[in-house]
């Protein structure tokens, strides 16, 4: 297109966000939609948050801050590590971010120059490797399968690293797959021989059974990455944060300086407020998303989905599919046209999910039941 570079017309949709796109077109048409396809919480974000951002604004917190964030924030974070994961990071390590893809985006334009190869599992998130190729880096795939529950298997991670693998970037709780990577892998991963691991942890303390654990734990010279949208239902106040080694604290930055200045201030003080405040609705949003993860696994399953591991982080199920179409985004197209069921295909997590759908269960039961009966209803017609 005319006037136009070549990495923004190369760069792919956000298939998701264009399944939304045809929901919201269906619903303005007078349909009624599930939907299941976005990794948005149903939840409205706890009052007490709300009203410690509106005070801040009040009391004058609407200009600039450091672009590195508020101190009382990056000091609320250090003692949050120390309570979850027994570890001490100095405030001064954290930069606050307008939420976790920008603090994404700015770790790869800090780290990668032209041709650094990102190495990533396959499943996963669908917009790594978009963000990568458009700093000019190449990403770079393993896979994980379904039969070892989609984790990361560090032997298989070790052989596809090369003299050009920069970063490695790995998920857990990931999205789509709900894996949760154990500690002996944690460990093992983090022994691995690469310049720089990634972690993005931004579905932390959304498990059932077990414990996610942060890379930190095993590696002082991680980076992280990790924000307030999912677990605190903020995903629309643009809130998150980067871990980084002291020698990269000031080069990022003046980076952030450049690109986005600073994350808004009254947010700031709303995260205080997410990370000090009551944690009962909290975790009662976390005992929701188990009540809603064991129906919807049950069900799924009773459709002739084949789900051989269940995730146990996020609020994410990667279903095999294949029995109904073998491709996955047709697929969901027809969920959606002819079912009224928007879900996200495989295809947009890497062709390692290609024939997959993935359900997303952070909408409420009464939906979800709604969704199923639609597919249970579909299936003898259309699969």
């Amino acid at each position: 297109m005319a006037g136009l570079t070549r990495r923004a017309t190369a760069t792919p949709p956000f298939r998701a966000m264009a399944i939304l796109a045809r929901a919201r077109e269906l619903e303005a048409q007078g349909r009624d939609i599930v939907h299941m396809e976005l990794g948005e919480p149903d939840f409205p974000t706890p009052r007490h948050i709300i009203e410690a951002g509106f005070r801040a604004a009040q009391e004058g917190y609407t200009t600039y801050t450091p672009a590195e964030g508020l101190l009382e924030l990056r000091e609320a974070l250090s003692r949050y590590y120390r309570r979850e994961y027994g570890i001490n990071i100095g405030s001064e390590r954290f930069i606050i971010t307008m939420g976790s893809s920008p603090g994404l985006w700015l770790l790869f334009a800090a780290i990668l120059d032209p041709g650094d190869a990102v190495l990533m599992s396959n499943p996963h998130y669908a917009c790594y490797p978009n963000d990568v190729r458009f700093v000019g880096g190449e990403p770079v795939t393993f896979p994980v399968f379904a039969d070892d529950g989609f984790q990361v298997d560090p032997k298989r991670a070790r052989e596809a690293i090369t003299k050009r693998t920069k970063i490695l970037l790995i998920n857990s709780p990931a999205n789509p797959t709900g894996a949760v990577t154990g500690a002996e892998r944690m460990r093992e991963i983090a022994g691995l021989p690469v310049e720089h691991i990634i972690s993005d942890e931004i579905y932390h303390r959304l498990t059932y059974g077990v414990k996610a654990h942060s890379m930190l734990e095993y590696r002082d010279d991680a980076i992280v990455i990790s924000g307030f949208s999912k677990l605190y239902a903020m995903t629309g106040w643009r809130l998150g944060w980067i871990i980084v080694p002291p020698a990269m604290v000031e080069p990022l930055r003046r980076l952030h300086q450049n690109l986005f200045l600073c994350a808004s201030a009254f947010v700031q003080k709303a995260g205080v407020a997410a990370l000090e405040g009551p944690q009962d609705e909290i975790e009662k949003m976390i005992a929701t998303y188990a009540e809603r993860r064991m129906y919807i696994l049950s069900a799924l399953r009773e459709l002739g989905l084949k789900i051989p591991v269940e995730p146990q982080g996020a609020f994410y199920i990667l279903a095999d599919a294949r029995q109904w179409d073998a491709n996955s985004e047709r697929l969901s197209q027809r969920l959606l046209e002819e079912a009224g069921v928007a879900v996200t295909p495989g295809i947009d997590f890497g062709d390692n999910a290609e024939g997959f759908l993935r359900f997303c269960y952070a909408a409420s039961l009464e939906r979800m039941k709604e969704g199923v009966g639609r597919m249970r209803g579909w299936i003898p017609k259309h699969a």
